[in-house]
């Protein structure tokens, strides 16, 4: 395996966590090991999976097994108990066990999914059902939207009505696929673990405090790259980019006492684009609470411009609305 630094275990280890458990993990960090993580995550652009899985096994020998395995793997332990505490950081442990112990279909995780269409190709649709309820659900409908149609229903009703699976059935139609897979998967697939956008998806789900830290020890590393990642930030004052319907879309869930301190002390243009896209008597209502409010503290502002932020990155997540970022072209319909 490639030598890797504790840092740079730690960042790769980071990024397989999911983005919702790397920004909490951040936020319990301080200054310089936001700094150092972030680089490293920025550095990281396409690994090997082998070398990624590698990593995750290190850090479960460390945490299950107990010391004896140094460098990055005892950096993620500490850093998974800080964020999630020790009860649900065991939790973490107990679904990495089971993971570890041989999760017969892994070898297909990280498989594109129009390459484990055509390695099912043939197969029986009890089988192919047997190995969808077993991989990500996200990676899952992606093979299962590439299935033939007239199989698509077929395999559906297989899985819901699939409760229990013998496991040395499992292991065969495991083994039989992996055989078949040396030669329909291509080799040491690589995997897009890092880079800059994976690291504005984590520091868009951070708290703003964070949010902060990692942009200023960005800037001081390389202001070219903090630029990039601050491009593809949206933050509260991008609202003005929103599209009327869009931002219409986003008021609908946000309640008028969050918004009312959101608004405190904003910039006119963001206030005359969220005013005008309300009923006339909701526009009332809220200028009334904020006129009500009364000096509020900047943390509450800063909490309740997040809380909002978070909403329209969900809503851009789902489809529902496109976020228009600065310099870029206009839609045509």
């Amino acid at each position: 395996m490639v030598a890797l630094s504790g840092s740079q275990k730690a960042a790769m280890l980071l990024l397989q966590l999911g983005k919702e458990n790397a920004a909490r993990v951040m936020s319990q960090l301080d200054v310089v090991e936001i700094e150092e993580l972030s680089a490293e995550i920025m550095r990281l652009d396409r690994v090997d999976q082998g070398l990624a899985d590698a990593v995750l096994e290190e850090f479960y020998d460390v945490s299950v097994l107990g010391p004896g395995v140094g460098g990055g793997a005892g950096m993620a332990q500490h850093l998974l108990e800080a964020s999630l505490g020790v009860d649900q950081a065991a939790g973490v442990m107990e679904r990495l066990q089971t993971s570890m112990a041989g999760q017969p279909f892994e070898f297909l995780q990280q498989a594109d999914a129009r390459q484990v269409v055509s390695l099912l190709n043939g197969e029986h649709p009890q089988a192919v059902a047997l190995v969808l309820a077993h991989l990500r659900p996200d990676h899952a409908s992606a093979i299962l939207a590439g299935l033939p149609g007239e199989m698509q229903g077929d395999v559906a009703h297989r899985i819901a009505l699939m409760e229990r699976a013998s496991p040395d059935v499992v292991t065969v139609v495991a083994e039989a696929l992996q055989r078949k897979a040396s030669t329909v998967l291509a080799p040491r697939e690589l995997a897009a673990v890092g880079g800059v956008q994976p690291l504005v998806e984590i520091i868009n789900r951070a708290d703003p405090t964070t949010e902060k830290l990692i942009l200023e020890g960005l800037i001081a590393r390389d202001e070219a790259l903090a630029e990039e990642v601050r491009s593809r930030m949206f933050v509260f004052g991008d609202i003005v980019l929103l599209e009327d319907r869009a931002m219409q879309l986003v008021l609908r869930q946000v309640e008028t006492s969050e918004l009312s301190v959101a608004l405190k002390g904003v910039a006119e243009e963001v206030r005359d684009k969220i005013l005008r896209n309300l009923s006339e008597r909701a526009r009332e209502n809220l200028i009334e609470e904020i006129d009500l409010l009364g000096p509020v503290r900047l943390s509450q502002v800063e909490d309740a411009r997040a809380g909002i932020v978070q909403v329209i990155r969900r809503l851009e997540e789902s489809g529902q609305i496109v976020i228009r970022r600065e310099g870029e072209d206009e839609f045509v319909a």
